[in-house]
């Protein structure tokens, strides 16, 4: 069952690129979706009930932390997969495309190029969420990098040509830092007086439980070098200040349902690389170096994004920048250990259904409004009363406000910093919050209040929102919502697992 994670959008991918039709892919697409969402349920099922799947000769072994997130990747390629339905034919319906920056008209690229690389994203995240090997994780990192650059140039305009070049440059050199953190790692246990040259050892090296099993016989300044080069190679990918650079083009040029999935799903791959060398240093008794790092990249990232989010005119640009916020507080939270690790998976959650509503929902008021300024947007409850609706409760769950889950995991997290006594780091912390705030709320109600376009309300059928465009962000919303109102006992018990194994409680 482990192998069918990937191998069925590997398929689907396949087929999609063999027949090419329109329809044919637009149906299949959902049905991947669907079929992806059943098998990551069961695995995770199993991984919550104590077992230990596993596939490929120990490739493929998931546990609770590459679970929550193939689930979380899972359930946004699934709503991104019905949106996209929706959005493919109105784009095949449009005769001339024009950029909204220059006017300068633009053609699309292969349908089923566009389908098919969307499933081998989801492959490759897949095998990301659900292996124990560093190797093979690093594989699958730098196959989501090339698998989501042909989705972010799916409009052929320059400047959706330069952000696709900029993310595959910028991710390249991080994925090379963290191939020279791997390398690190092994010659960390292998140096000399290290005690673990034994071949019986090495048959199992390059896996974690290899690594976890065995840190204490690390050598320390290699293992702390190691961990650097993980940590800036994969928080390069992840978005962290200041590697984050790619971020806010790719995001803003990418289709909407792309950038859900990107900002959802993706940056918790990259993260996970990130924990990974985590686990090792805790178990080396190194966590305090890698956790201080966490920390530090934490709060950088936190202001940073407070600085670009105040007057912040692009929305889509807006939403990168409030994700290279949360990134910064997932890594604060798990740097800071204790109860603070459980509210940053729980952050971890929030944060991917919260982006994903709002990315889809962006889209929306592209589609409406042919720009990408949140001064031209106006009276977004006039035009596109849901939408709007949505787009207020979507600015203030991923604000922190209650009852959202946000508020729930930026709490715990605030709860974990105060026992451990970081009042510094809990005051650069609600006060970067209160600033972001304030900066996303002006965009926001600008947006949504403000005067009826005199051009919009003269034709009433332009109010007609179709089902494919909200149904989705509505999911997302009222699990968001049912996230801030009530944490299951499972889900905490699963994040608990998660955090066990990351210095959580």
């Amino acid at each position: 069952m482990l192998e069918a994670l990937i191998l069925l959008p590997l398929v689907a991918g396949v087929l999609m690129l063999a027949v090419g039709n329109a329809a044919f892919c637009r149906a299949l697409l959902p049905l991947t979706g669907a079929g992806h969402v059943s098998l990551s349920l069961a695995t995770v099922a199993a991984v919550a009930r104590g077992e230990h799947p596993a596939a490929l000769g120990g490739l493929m072994a998931p546990d609770a932390l590459g679970g929550l997130f193939l689930i979380l990747a899972s359930l946004l390629f699934f709503a991104a997969s019905i949106y996209a339905v929706g959005y493919l034919r109105e784009e095949e319906a449009i005769e001339v495309r024009t950029c909204i920056h220059d006017g300068r008209p633009f053609t699309n690229s292969p349908e089923r190029r566009f389908t098919a690389c969307l499933c081998f994203f989801l492959a490759a995240m897949s095998l990301v969420t659900t292996t124990p090997h560093l190797g093979a994780l690093w594989v699958g990192i730098e196959a989501t990098t090339l698998s989501s650059a042909p989705l972010i140039y799916f409009h052929r305009h320059r400047r959706s040509l330069e952000a696709t070049w900029k993310y595959l440059i910028i991710c390249s050199v991080g994925i090379a830092l963290a191939l020279l953190g791997n390398i690190l790692l092994s010659v960390a246990f292998y140096a000399p007086g290290s005690g673990a040259e034994s071949p019986v050892l090495a048959d199992d090296i390059d896996s974690l439980g290899w690594f976890v099993a065995h840190a204490g016989d690390a050598a320390p300044p290699w293992l702390k070098a190691a961990f650097i080069f993980l940590l800036v190679g994969y928080g390069t990918k992840m978005g962290l200040a200041p590697l984050h650079n790619w971020l806010p083009d790719a995001h803003s040029q990418a289709p909407s349902l792309v950038s859900a999935l990107l900002s959802g799903a993706l940056l918790n791959c990259a993260l996970l690389g990130i924990l990974r060398g985590h686990q090792i240093l805790l178990a080396a008794g190194l966590g305090g170096f890698s956790g201080g790092l966490l920390v530090f990249f934490g709060i950088l990232s936190l202001l940073t994004a407070a600085i670009f989010i105040v007057g912040q005119g692009h929305y889509k640009r807006l939403l990168a920048y409030s994700s290279v916020e949360h990134m910064g507080i997932l890594s604060l939270g798990i740097g800071l250990g204790g109860i603070a690790v459980e509210g940053a998976l729980l952050h971890s959650v929030c944060h991917s259904l919260t982006k994903c509503l709002l990315f889809l929902l962006s889209g929306n008021i592209l589609a409406r409004y042919h720009t990408y300024s949140s001064y031209d947007v106006r009276g977004l409850r006039w035009t596109m009363p849901a939408t709007g609706a949505l787009w207020t409760a979507g600015f203030l769950a991923v604000a922190g406000s209650p009852p959202f889950g946000i508020f729930v995991s930026e709490l715990i997290i605030l709860k974990g910093m105060l026992a451990d006594g970081a009042w510094l780091v809990a005051g650069i912390y609600l006060a970067a919050l209160a600033v972001i705030f304030v900066g996303m709320s002006v965009a926001v109600l600008r947006m949504v209040q403000g005067a009826r376009p005199l051009d919009m309300s003269a034709r009433p059928r332009s109010r007609r929102e179709p089902l494919w465009s909200v149904v989705p962000p509505l999911a997302l919303a009222v699990a968001v919502l049912g996230l801030g109102l009530w944490v299951p006992a499972w889900l905490w018990h699963f994040l608990e697992m998660g955090g066990r194994l990351i210095g959580g409680q």
